[in-house]
């Protein structure tokens, strides 16, 4: 539910006004430096990784290891979302910690895979475009759940096109499958970072729930800058070989 700052709540002082934003402002502060803590440690396991041709090798050459490994991302973020009105703030932050830590290591191939110059190159236009698309989201004044359901359909008309891909191995198809997830996760960014207010004000005052929620952003705006950034990576990204 999207919930407006700018709601009548009676007469209000410019002193209070101000609190309220700069309350609103911190909490979101927060949330961003939760999301890029998670980014950071993805990063470090996956140089980690990477750095261990030993453990590349357990890792990827055991399918029921990786699998295994995927699979629990999946149930963690599964979790973490349906309970997270009802866990403690700090358990709350391991799941999500642990589930970056997951996927530095799922993501590890990466940089085996791709060029140390493809790999800098998708991170700064993802960081530019992610920064741009969070600008915009916390300035528009467009309520941008009306646009919830389409990229709703357009996550799930992305997962239907890789699985089909799967079989067909069609270069055309990654291209059209990138240039949507290009946009869903471009336009995911703004409604995520505006979903934000809607947690502060919509949690009228409850600390406790609203840094709860405040994971739950910071995850989305995390998958949000990862699926950005492999989808730069498809279109732009040049193999070692």
């Amino acid at each position: 539910m999207y919930y407006n700052e700018n709601r009548n709540y009676g007469a209000r002082t410019y002193e209070e006004e101000f609190a309220t934003i700069r309350g609103m402002n911190a909490f979101i502060s927060r949330v961003y430096g939760w999301m890029f803590l998670g980014l950071l440690l993805t990063a470090g396991v996956a140089f980690y990784v990477a750095g261990n041709a030993r453990l590349i090798y357990t890792i990827f050459s055991n399918s029921f290891l990786l699998y295994g490994l995927m699979i629990g991302e999946v149930i963690l973020v599964a979790v973490l979302t349906a309970r997270i009105t009802r866990m403690r703030f700090a358990s709350a932050m391991t799941m999500f910690l642990v589930y970056a830590a997951l996927n530095g290591v799922t993501l590890s191939s990466l940089l085996i895979y791709f060029t140390g110059e493809s790999i800098t190159s998708a991170f700064v236009i993802t960081a530019v475009t992610f920064g741009i698309m969070s600008i915009y989201g916390y300035f528009t004044r467009t309520d941008l759940t009306q646009f919830r359901s389409i990229l709703f359909m357009g996550l799930i008309g992305i997962l239907v096109l890789s699985l089909v891909n799967i079989f067909l191995r069609s270069s055309g198809l990654v291209w059209v499958i990138s240039l949507v997830s290009l946009f869903v996760f471009l336009g995911l960014t703004a409604y995520d970072m505006q979903k934000l207010k809607g947690y502060y004000f919509g949690t009228h005052g409850n600390v406790a729930l609203r840094n709860n929620l405040g994971i739950i952003g910071a995850l989305s705006l995390y998958l949000d800058f990862i699926n950005l950034f492999l989808t730069f990576l498809r279109l732009f990204g040049r193999s070692r070989d």
